[in-house]
């Protein structure tokens, strides 16, 4: 009953999320905090998402006028009609929510459900290969060679490849998870591993360079 009652839960906290991403695509005010660079990836799927807003659009007024009942006509439009929000919901979430590069680190999204925060101080390095899932589902894990990998998928697609320097613990449906490994799709992968490697730069040479001052102690002490 308690799993019943978390998945209910959930749903509807994604269904009021998809209303408040409408709100936020109709009224332009994408979630980009200043001083953050926003990186999307909507678009390997926006081509199908409008198909499928097209198509149950056109569904809706057919229904509307071949249906000659009254009472099973309006239980049909508001059907329709919430199906047609949902998916401009879910669009909307995936233009609102981008990937964002700051100050503490990069912010992994996948519409209004996945909000990943990998801290820079965790990043090893990043690349960019284009990789093929067999499943469509947002969310993947598996084991990798290194250790768990977790897959942000869009389009059954991921491009974009962080390895990490220690495990990362990050909030999934399912409870938290520690991964060492993330991938995921961005629409200009180059551009957005370019702008993590900008971010990284700095923080590789105060590492190396307090390396450095540690092993000059060091050598003057054993002289």
């Amino acid at each position: 009953m308690k799993a019943v009652t978390a998945l209910v839960r959930r749903g509807v906290a994604f269904e009021l999320a998809l209303y408040r991403s409408l709100l936020r695509w109709v009224t332009r005010r994408p979630d980009v905090p200043a001083g953050t660079v926003a990186f999307a990836y909507v678009g390997a799927v926006a081509v199908l998402l409008w198909a499928f807003i097209v198509v149950s659009a056109i569904e809706l007024v057919a229904l509307h006028l071949l249906l000659p009942w009254e009472t099973i006509r309006i239980i049909a439009d508001v059907l329709g009609i919430w199906g047609l929000v949902w998916m401009l919901g879910l669009t909307a979430s995936f233009n609102v929510y981008p990937h964002l590069v700051g100050d503490s680190g990069l912010r992994v999204r996948h519409g209004a459900a996945t909000d990943i925060t990998v801290p820079w101080d965790a990043i090893a390095r990043i690349s960019v290969r284009e990789r093929s899932r067999d499943s469509s589902r947002a969310l993947q894990l598996e084991q990798g060679e290194h250790g768990t990998v977790l897959h942000v998928v869009i389009a059954s697609r991921t491009n974009v490849e962080i390895t990490l320097r220690r495990p990362l613990v990050v909030p999934l449906a399912k409870g938290d998870e520690s991964i060492d490994e993330l991938r995921l799709f961005a629409d200009d992968a180059r551009a957005l591993a370019s702008r993590v490697r900008e971010k990284l730069a700095p923080r590789r040479r105060t590492t190396q360079e307090a390396g450095a001052a540690a092993g000059s102690r060091c050598s003057g002490r054993d002289r």
